[in-house]
């Protein structure tokens, strides 16, 4: 934050209450640091520490001191983002004061510098416990989400799409080479998310390892493959599962196949054309889903269970299953030229 923008934040421990809304209001930060003469922070007031004095009918023209906040969270200067984003998430905050060792006040971390949008608390399981069967010999001794593309495990990168968008309570379905992702990851905190595992101990399919969830969602959550890499909005995601009335939603993308003949069509054993080398396209599963709560009402624990048989059955009960086109960068990352492909390509869709 420039320093400007900082000073107009500040308030003296002798100001009036209405010099602190006033700085409030002038900021559009809701918030206002009482800072002595030194420089060093004495406390916060924030517009619903100021609503709250209102309300006890405190006199707007006293001292600033009816509501201020003595015992701010705070972080030093030099602290990881990542663990600045941890706490605000977890004290649900939406700026922290930044201080000096000697406790001058130097910036103001936001949730707006630090995630680019509001912490989002939609919970992201990622299924990452396949054999990778079709990548071998990579995958011999390291699980198909852990093998690198632009530097970083597959995994990472999928972590660090979800956590530059806001979403921090993330679940990974592991069992083949599991310690590896264990001790890669840990509890996320290195990447500013938060992380559970959910332990298979047998092979559980794309939707069965859901009933292993320590708790069921109470709202919709998103359930993605952990070898796929993508450029997508889940936020938007989110919004067309919730106006489609949706139990489950698929992403899709448009697949063409080009047929290497000439495909004549007929009619009672007439030709009525033919068409030389068509293209035909289809629109395939990406392997991203979102699921309302209800939707685990068909995962009986224990069972083995896909993702398709799912939304099957969710749509034979009658429910509504949303159906998103993707039409951004997306990689399934499922054979040897898929990821030769996805290293290639990696630096020019995301860093470019």
């Amino acid at each position: 934050m420039k320093t400007d923008e900082l000073k107009a934040l500040t308030v003296s421990p002798e100001a009036s209450l209405r010099e602190a809304i006033e700085a409030i209001d002038r900021s559009g930060r809701q918030i206002a640091l009482v800072v002595d003469g030194a420089g060093k922070l004495v406390a916060t007031v924030t517009d619903g520490d100021v609503r709250r004095g209102i309300l006890r009918g405190v006199d707007i023209d006293g001292p600033v001191d009816q509501v201020m906040h003595l015992s701010p969270t705070t972080v030093t200067e030099g602290a990881p983002d990542a663990e600045t984003r941890r706490l605000i998430r977890d004290r649900k905050l939406q700026h922290v004061p930044v201080l000096d060792q000697s406790g001058h006040l130097v910036d103001l971390a936001t949730v707006a510098d630090l995630f680019g949008v509001t912490p989002n608390n939609t919970r992201v399981v990622l299924m990452a416990g396949g054999l990778g069967t079709r990548l071998r010999p990579l995958t011999e001794n390291v699980p198909k989400p852990m093998l690198p593309v632009g530097g970083k495990p597959i995994l990472e990168q999928i972590i660090g799409l979800f956590a530059d968008q806001g979403f921090w309570r993330i679940s990974i379905s592991v069992n083949y080479r599991r310690e590896m992702v264990r001790e890669h990851f840990g509890s996320g905190e290195g990447l500013g998310v938060e992380i559970d595992y959910i332990e298979e101990d047998q092979r559980m399919g794309t939707a069965g390892a859901l009933s292993l969830l320590p708790e069921k969602p109470d709202e919709p959550f998103v359930v993605m493959n952990g070898d796929v890499l993508v450029a997508l909005q889940f936020s938007e995601l989110l919004a067309y599962h919730r106006e489609k009335a949706a139990s489950g939603t698929l992403v899709v993308r448009e697949y063409e196949q080009q047929v290497p003949f000439g495909v004549v069509r007929s009619k009672d054993g007439l030709m009525t054309g033919i068409e030389e080398k068509p293209v035909e396209r289809y629109f395939v599963n990406a392997g991203i889903y979102v699921l309302s709560p209800e939707a685990l009402d068909h995962v009986t624990p224990g069972d083995p269970l896909d993702m398709p048989d799912l939304l099957s059955a969710l749509s034979n009960d009658g429910k509504n299953v949303g159906v998103y086109p993707l039409r951004d960068y997306w990689r399934d990352i499922g054979r040897l030229d898929d990821l030769e492909a996805a290293r290639s390509e990696f630096d020019s869709v995301f860093r470019g």
